[in-house]
């Protein structure tokens, strides 16, 4: 599993003109289960994003292609990690480690 952590790296406003594409990119991993929660950060400078189901590499590749990536208006942190304990909703994404 990963988080996806992104800060921004331009004024709220230049996030603001990418926000529709962002969020039908975001609409677009919902949609194939990769993404499973995300949302803005408090303060509002940047948004987290939790995603499973894929490699690192795919998931990097990801957040490559989100709009405010392209438009030079973030950075992301990605942060993988084994979600070996889960609350019943999100069972089907706990992970086994290898021993």
């Amino acid at each position: 599993m990963f988080v996806m952590e992104l800060t921004y790296t331009a004024p709220v406003e230049a996030v603001e003109e990418e926000m529709d594409a962002h969020i039908a990119w975001l609409d677009v991993h919902y949609a194939a289960g990769v993404f499973l929660a995300s949302g803005r950060k408090v303060p509002r400078d940047g948004g987290v994003i939790l995603a499973g189901g894929v490699s690192r590499a795919e998931i990097e590749k990801i957040a490559t292609e989100d709009p405010f990536t392209v438009a030079g208006v973030c950075a992301y942190r990605i942060t993988e990690f084994i979600a070996t304990k889960t609350s019943a909703d999100l069972a089907t994404v706990r992970e086994n480690p290898v021993v």
